[in-house]
C-alpha cells in the first residue's frame, strides 16, 4: 500500500509504523467494511443488525460519493450481484463496477465535472419511487466531490469559498455549516430528491465523533445548522467570499430560502444509517499489528483535532514520558491516535495537516536528540498519515521522520511558517506515498518507541 516503503524502512521503528500504517489502511478499506457489515441470505439483507426485505422492492439502486464510495458500490456488488438495478456514485478514486455507474469530481475544492456528475446523481435520485431500496454510499469526501451549487451560486464562488474556508483554520463542522447552506444535495437535502424511497445508508466516516450531519455534509442526515451559523463562520474568520455568496446566505437568513431540513422532517423517516467503518477500525487494526509485533500500545484517542503542530508536540512529549518514566505505557511501546487536526495558512506552499505534524514532531525529536536525553536516535519513529492518501495540497498521504529527519531545525521551522513542508519532507525523502487508497477514515498517526 505504501508506494516508497523500501526507501522509509530504515530502522526497526520505522519499519514497525509502516506495518502499523499498512494494517489500519486495509481494515479500512470498503471491499474488508462491506464484507463484514453486509450480506444477502435469500431476499434477506442484513446490514449490521439490520434486516431488510428486498421483495418488498421493485428497484434497488446504489447512489452517493465520496472518497471511498466506488469501492463501496464495487463491494455491494459482490454481495448483491444483479440484484442490483443501477446507480451512481460520485468520485475521484474510481473502482470497476458492472450496474453502478462511477462518475468523477475533485476534492477538495470542487470542478466542474464534480458539478455535471452531480446533476445525474441528483436526477438518479429524483427517478426513485415508493418501491425504490436506495443503498447509499456516503464516505468521507463527499462534501467536495458531489458539488450541488444552489440556485444563484457559480462554482467559482464555490471554489473560492470552500478554498478559504480550507485555509481559515475552521474545524469540519464550522467548513460544512457554510457548504451546505450552498447546496442543493447537502444537509438533508438529497433526502428530500429521493423521497418516497427508502434509504440504507452506509457511512464510512472521517468526522471525529461520527456526526452523521458533518460526513459527506450529511446529504441524507437532519441539519441543524443555520444560515445564522454559515454567516458567523464566516465573520468568525473574517473571510472574504463572493457577493453572491453572502447574499445567498442574508436572504436565507431573512427566510427568503427554506432552511436545510432538521431532526423534525419528514424526509428522514425511511431512512436508515449504518457507520461501517470510522476512525477507530484503523487504530484498532493498525493497534493490533503492534501488539503483535510485541509491543506495548496506547490508543491515547481517535478524536485528536486542533493545530496539528500543537498536537505534534504533545504527542512527543507523551513519548519522552514514556522512555523516561515508564508511564502511561513502557517501552518497547506504539502510541497511536486518529482524528482530523488542522493547519491556519498563512504561506502558499505545499503540505498539509499529517505534513505539518510530522515535521514538528521530528523538530521536537532533533531538539531531544541535540539535548542528549533519551529517545534523542532513529529508536524513535513517528508517522502520520491521512487515510484517503491525499493530505492537504500535495500528492503525499503524510510523513514518516525521526531524530535524523531534522538536521538543521531552524530550516524545519522556516518550512512550516511557510506552510510549505512537503518539499521539505520530499527531501528529505521522509513523504510517505500511496496514491489513493480506496478510504478516508480521518487521520492515523503513529509513534513507535524502541
Amino acid at each position: 500500500m505504501i508506494d516508497n516503503r523500501t526507501q522509509l524502512a530504515t530502522s526497526d521503528a520505522r519499519e514497525t509504523a509502516l506495518e502499523c500504517l499498512e494494517a489500519g489502511l486495509a481494515a479500512g478499506h470498503p471491499e474488508r467494511v462491506i464484507r463484514d457489515a453486509v450480506s444477502l441470505e435469500g431476499d434477506a439483507l442484513r446490514v449490521e443488525d439490520a434486516t431488510y426485505d428486498l421483495a418488498v422492492y421493485e428497484k434497488i439502486v446504489v447512489l452517493g460519493g465520496g472518497n471511498a464510495a466506488a469501492h463501496v458500490a464495487s463491494a455491494l456488488e459482490v454481495v448483491l450481484g444483479d440484484r442490483i438495478d443501477g446507480g451512481v456514485v460520485v468520485t475521484d478514486d474510481p473502482a470497476e463496477t458492472s450496474r453502478v455507474r462511477v462518475l468523477e469530481g475533485d476534492h477538495p475544492v470542487p470542478s466542474e465535472r464534480g458539478v455535471e456528475h452531480t446533476r445525474e446523481l441528483l436526477a438518479a435520485a429524483d427517478a426513485c419511487g415508493d418501491r425504490t431500496l436506495v443503498l447509499a454510499a456516503i464516505t468521507g469526501g463527499g462534501s467536495s466531490l458531489m458539488a450541488a451549487p444552489a440556485d444563484g451560486i457559480s462554482l467559482e464562488a464555490l471554489e473560492r469559498t470552500t478554498t478559504a474556508l480550507l485555509e481559515s483554520g475552521a474545524d469540519i463542522h464550522e467548513i460544512n455549516a457554510v457548504r451546505k447552506h450552498l447546496s442543493a444535495l447537502k444537509g438533508g437535502q438529497l433526502a428530500r430528491r429521493i423521497e418516497p424511497a427508502t434509504a440504507v445508508s452506509l457511512v464510512c466516516s472521517d468526522v471525529v465523533g461520527n456526526d452523521l450531519s458533518v460526513v459527506a455534509s450529511g446529504p441524507l442526515a437532519p441539519d441543524e445548522s443555520t444560515y445564522a451559523d454559515a454567516l458567523a463562520v464566516l465573520e468568525r474568520y473574517d473571510l472574504d467570499v463572493p457577493r453572491s455568496v453572502a447574499d445567498r446566505l442574508e436572504a436565507g437568513e431573512s427566510g427568503v430560502h427554506p432552511e436545510t431540513p432538521g431532526p423534525e422532517a419528514s424526509s428522514f423517516d425511511a431512512v436508515s444509517t449504518h457507520v461501517v467503518a470510522d476512525g477507530m477500525t484503523v487504530l484498532e487494526a493498525a493497534r493490533d499489528a503492534a501488539t503483535k509485533r510485541g509491543y506495548e500500545t496506547l490508543v491515547l484517542s481517535s478524536r485528536i483535532r486542533g493545530e496539528a503542530r500543537a498536537a505534534a508536540t504533545a504527542h512527543v512529549a507523551i513519548a519522552e514520558e514514556a522512555r523516561a518514566m515508564g508511564t502511561p505505557v513502557s517501552t518497547p511501546a506504539v502510541i497511536l491516535s486518529g482524528g482530523e487536526t488542522t493547519v491556519t495558512v498563512e504561506g502558499d506552499g505545499r503540505g498539509g495537516p499529517n505534513q505539518e505534524f510530522a515535521t514538528s514532531a521530528g523538530i521536537e525529536l532533533a531538539a531531544v536528540a541535540a539535548g542528549d536525553s533519551s529517545g534523542g536516535d532513529d529508536t524513535t519513529a513517528v508517522a502520520a498519515i491521512d487515510t484517503d492518501g491525499v493530505d492537504g495540497t500535495s500528492a503525499a498521504a503524510g510523513a514518516l521522520v525521526d531524530a535524523t529527519t531534522v538536521e538543521d531545525r531552524t530550516l524545519a521551522r522556516e518550512a512550516l511558517e511557510a506552510n510549505d513542508v512537503a518539499p521539505y519532507l520530499e527531501a528529505r525523502k521522509a513523504a510517505i506515498q500511496t496514491g489513493p487508497t480506496g478510504t478516508n477514515l480521518n487521520d492515523l498517526r503513529i509513534v513507535v518507541l524502541e
